[in-house]
């Protein structure tokens, strides 16, 4: 084995928070009390690799500030020598955040590195803008993707922008919302995701999946723009949730199954449709890995909306409508479970795992995890069970 080899990141441990839709189930948790039972739990089932936790990599985007990492570490109760990095690439945070942990590992800088993320949209604090002149300051929804003289639409209008573009209906949006769900109800109902969430102020399972019918789902409005085709059926929830994974090298795993990571990219894309990163972002990671995608055993992509989820399968030749049924989020994703931002990269990794590795697929089986960011960016990663 190769020095390369022996320093191949590994995860071996996912676990998630239950998902709880903003407002609701976890509406007075803050991020550190959702972050902190479910790094311990991550912490526990690698305890029995003898090795001392060396930093926390979380994703986060909308606060509460302070090094959202390092609080949660602290919560959790790592000890002072843990110093805690916060991540934001908006969407993507949580697997932007297991990428670095995994860099610092392949560096050989450090032996075992807890990442992943959080996001409270419930107790996020409000923002505002100093007036000009002691005047009182104006508050805002959310911060700048891209600067003055660049697009920089909001999510739901951006996501209607990229179903026109690249041709998806009404139809087929509602159709796959209505599959998110089915299926998350039954991943749910079967046990699939027990083994992954650790419960968090009494809730013990994700709150949003439901039965839903599909007339129910075409009579609802278009929500962003008069006529579209984007409805809040067929678009994902502003959520509450963590998630996190342990990463060590392959030579310190000492025989844990795991997932292996080949490969990952972040890159950047038209901030007018920023929908459309996962595509550049997948064709990079397939190049490097030189793999294609017909050896991927499972695909697991933010669900943010059924409109972008549809046109980047599109664009890379997949149909999870159809012959993909089975490979592309097929225990649901967020649009059924919810999507907490920071935390929603590292919650699909999860979900990988548990769908490979807590399913006992045989080594070499491929997964991919891919997410979509505002102002542009696309996050993907791809793994090898071990």
């Amino acid at each position: 084995m190769t020095e390369i080899e022996h320093t191949t990141p590994v995860v071996v441990a996912a676990r998630r928070t239950p998902i709880g839709t903003a407002g609701h189930a976890l509406r007075d948790v803050p991020v550190d009390r959702l972050a902190a039972p479910v790094i311990a739990t991550v912490a526990e089932d690698v305890a029995g690799l003898g090795l001392e936790v060396a930093d926390v990599v979380l994703g986060n985007c909308t606060g509460p500030g302070g090094n959202v990492a390092r609080v949660c570490a602290l919560a959790a109760g790592l000890g002072y020598g843990v110093p805690g990095l916060t991540v934001d690439r908006q969407c993507g945070s949580g697997l932007a955040a297991i990428l670095v942990a995994a860099q610092a590992v392949r560096a050989g800088e450090m032996d075992l590195v807890i990442a992943g993320g959080v996001e409270s949209a419930s107790t996020a604090p409000v923002r505002a803008h100093r007036g000009p002149d002691g005047a009182a300051a104006e508050p805002y929804t959310r911060a700048p993707f891209a600067p003055p003289g660049f697009p920089d639409p909001d999510m739901g209008p951006a996501a209607e922008a990229l179903a026109a573009a690249r041709g998806v209906t009404r139809e087929r949006q509602d159709a796959y919302a209505l599959r998110s769900h089915a299926r998350a109800l039954a991943a749910r109902d079967a046990g699939r995701f027990a083994k992954e969430i650790v419960p968090v102020e009494g809730l013990t399972a994700d709150q949003r999946p439901r039965r839903l019918r599909a007339a129910s789902l075409a009579r609802l409005p278009a929500a962003f723009v008069p006529g579209g085709t984007v409805t809040a059926g067929n678009s994902s929830p502003v959520s509450d949730g963590a998630a996190a994974v342990a990463i060590v090298p392959e030579r310190l795993r000492a025989g844990m199954p795991g997932l292996r990571l080949v490969a990952g990219a972040v890159v950047g894309c038209d901030p007018a449709l920023p929908g459309w990163g996962p595509v550049p972002a997948v064709r990079r990671v397939l190049d490097r890995a030189g793999v294609t995608l017909d050896r991927v055993a499972a695909v697991e992509i933010v669900e943010a909306f059924a409109a972008q989820v549809l046109a980047v399968t599109d664009a890379l030749g997949l149909d999870p409508l159809g012959a993909d049924d089975d490979r592309v989020c097929a225990d649901g994703g967020a649009i059924a479970l919810g999507h907490p931002w920071g935390a929603t990269g590292a919650v699909v990794v999860t979900r990988l795992f548990s769908r490979l590795v807590g399913s006992g697929a045989p080594p070499g089986t491929l997964g991919l995890a891919t997410a979509a960011v505002g102002g542009g960016l696309g996050v993907a990663a791809l793994f090898e069970v071990v």
